[in-house]
């Protein structure tokens, strides 16, 4: 294991681990017990999976674009792009879908690079709103397209398994930018073409 990889923020897995220890104790557990011995150790792990959006720059991933599309100047839409994030404020699951639509203008980008700048900004602590204004910023800084519409459902467990305890509630942000905003034709057809919260799954 590389240094890299065992030390973040100046944090060592060591420490890392032993803040788990410390959070098992504080709820009313031993660490010591067999069934929780290697709990920090998977807790860490995946610390690394569900944060690893703080490793990589979404910028990146719209850098290689294609132009050779026949003057293709139409809506181009990314739909049910599958998110799981943690909420800023009590560090929980927040699991839903976003849907992408640009207006392009010259170029285009893979689609397979949309659907990893949505993981880039997921596996980070967010709040909704910031997330989805976040990636709709992101391609309209690379691609520069003729707009940019982004929407978010989210179901968030801070809400369903503390709280208000009130489950089957989801969140729909989102953010229109270009012609996205200024045009209610181009915005209505993205809308149509995801039917957010329909019958069509």
């Amino acid at each position: 294991m590389s240094d890299s990889d065992n030390t973040r923020g100046g944090v060592s897995r060591d420490q890392a681990e032993d803040a788990v220890r410390t959070l098992l104790r504080w709820a009313g557990e031993d660490p010591a017990r067999e069934g929780l011995l290697d709990t920090p150790k998977r807790v860490a792990k995946a610390y690394g999976d569900w944060f690893s959006g703080y490793r990589s720059d979404p910028h990146e991933y719209l850098a290689r674009t294609f132009e050779e599309v026949a003057g293709y100047d139409e809506l181009i839409v990314l739909r049910d792009i599958e998110y799981e994030s943690h909420c800023e404020h009590h560090m929980a699951p927040i699991i839903g879908r976003v849907h992408v639509g640009y207006l392009p203008n010259g170029k285009v980008v893979g689609i397979s690079k949309l659907a990893r700048v949505v993981d880039a900004y997921a596996r980070r602590f967010q709040v909704q709103e910031k997330m989805t204004a976040q990636i709709a910023q992101c391609i309209q800084d690379v691609l520069a397209p003729c707009g940019v519409g982004v929407v978010v459902e989210g179901a968030h467990e801070c809400m369903t398994t503390r709280g208000v305890h009130k489950r089957g509630v989801s969140m729909v942000t989102s953010k229109m930018l270009g012609q996205f905003r200024k045009d209610a034709r181009t915005r209505a057809e993205f809308l149509r073409f995801i039917e957010v919260g329909s019958a069509r799954r």
